[in-house]
């Protein structure tokens, strides 16, 4: 008995310390999915059974409880009155998990409304939208809240889900990464940065630290050999700990010790991400870093409805926190189809699209998948007829961009695909490239 009771009281000092983590970083996820629903996303839901904080893996946060302030823009969430956490909106910088006030945001106007893209319903793809919007396993929710096709610039078919319009935000999660690819392209190409710089950081140039040896292409191709885990499901793995129980993601990132050398092996992780976000803000300077995104690449695309979220250091959280509208991740697409335009370096869509040698089965480039994921249907039969050259922008709950410069295509889906297996995209792909004329 006197073992027993012992044993608990272990259990108790040992678990305490990590309920406690786990509760803090839940408390952060709540606030901060719910401040972006609301306020960036503009959605009408309850903010105690929103889908995006309440339905399948979630059903636990059921127990934390919201607040809501409207006229502030705020949501403080916690676990009867413990581990509180506060996100807080600001005008064009989205939400922001933080400890305390935020400075106010750059001077900031909305953006004039872009030119309309071009629009040519095509009768043959309306079925297969239509059913993208449709819930075949009740099981296994889709939740599609948006699709838009675009073919040789105009767009020939889109569709959303109740409750969302053609310019609703929606978050790309790590569709992002594939944009903060673009924004370092765009420093390239001003001679800010180079894909041979090493020494990137402060905290990596004391002599004697290896990994100081990490070049910006080991970034891009997510090969550094920081140790890094990018386990969504374990509440207190370096990915929920960095977005969600801190507030400084691309310090948290870089402060990773190497597990291989620089350029060796290849690994996906978010981390990587926001250490580019974190040298990017370095090289753009403190006082054009806020509206740095919207002067190199929103604007001149016409993404009017760009939120990219900073963390509460005033990095720009590169792997996971873009808003935009359907239309607009689109946009983006459509500068990769076309080769960059004028925005990006010449040469930097072939070269995000090339594969990386030291990832599995070539399916990453810098910054961009090559081939979709097991889960979103990449080793199904479907898959094997997409075309060769089709590269995607993959995120979270099944957002998915694609583009297929061959076919001259640009697909985007957004939604909330909890289970992301319920969103099978070769097979939504592979319907369209029949459905389309070659």
């Amino acid at each position: 008995m006197i073992f027993l009771v012992f044993a608990a009281a272990c259990a108790a000092v040992w678990g305490f310390p990590r309920l406690k983590r786990v509760a803090a970083v839940a408390c952060s996820y709540k606030a901060k999915a719910l401040a972006s629903a609301l306020f960036v996303s503009g959605l009408e839901t309850d903010p105690e059974r929103a889908p995006e904080i309440a339905d399948e893996a979630y059903r636990l946060m059921r127990l934390f409880r919201a607040r809501v302030d409207r006229e502030k823009k705020t949501v403080t969430v916690s676990l009867f009155g413990w581990q509180p956490r506060t996100a807080a909106c600001r005008p064009g910088l989205g939400a922001t998990l933080t400890p305390a006030p935020l400075p106010p945001p750059p001077a900031w106007s909305a953006p004039a409304p872009a030119a309309d893209l071009p629009r040519a319903e095509l009768p043959a793809i309306a079925p297969i939208l239509d059913a993208a919007l449709t819930e075949p396993d009740p099981r296994r929710l889709r939740r599609t809240r948006a699709v838009v096709v675009i073919r040789d610039g105009v767009i020939v078919g889109e569709r959303y889900a109740p409750g969302i319009a053609e310019t609703t935000p929606l978050n790309g999660w790590s569709m992002t990464k594939s944009v903060m690819g673009a924004l370092i392209g765009t420093l390239v190409g001003e001679g800010k940065l180079a894909l041979a710089d090493k020494r990137l950081l402060p905290q990596w140039s004391e002599p004697g630290d290896p990994r100081g040896d990490i070049s910006l292409e080991d970034l891009l191709r997510m090969r550094s050999g920081l140790r890094f885990s990018e386990v969504y499901a374990d509440p207190l793995s370096d990915v929920t700990r960095m977005l969600f129980d801190g507030f400084d993601a691309g310090g948290f990132a870089a402060s990773r010790p190497l597990e291989a050398p620089p350029g060796t092996r290849w690994k996906y992780s978010s981390g990587t991400t926001n250490i580019l976000s974190l040298i990017a803000r370095r090289a753009v300077g403190e006082k054009e870093y806020p509206l740095w995104p919207r002067r190199a690449l929103f604007d001149p695309l016409g993404m009017t409805s760009a939120v990219f979220e900073p963390d509460a250091s005033g990095t720009f959280v590169g792997s996971s926190f873009l808003f935009a509208a359907a239309r607009d991740w689109a946009r983006f697409g459509l500068l990769y189809a076309e080769g960059g335009r004028r925005l990006l370096p010449e040469g930097w869509v072939r070269f995000g699209t090339t594969p990386t040698p030291q990832a599995p089965d070539g399916k990453y480039g810098a910054h961009w998948w090559l081939k979709l994921s097991k889960e979103l249907g990449g080793a199904s039969p479907a898959a094997a007829r997409i075309p060769s050259d089709a590269f995607h922008a993959l995120g979270h709950e099944g957002q998915c961009l694609t583009v297929i410069p061959s076919r001259r295509l640009v697909v985007v889906r957004l939604g909330l695909s909890i289970d992301i297996t319920a969103w099978d995209h070769a097979a939504f792909l592979a319907e369209l490239l029949d459905a389309l004329p070659a």
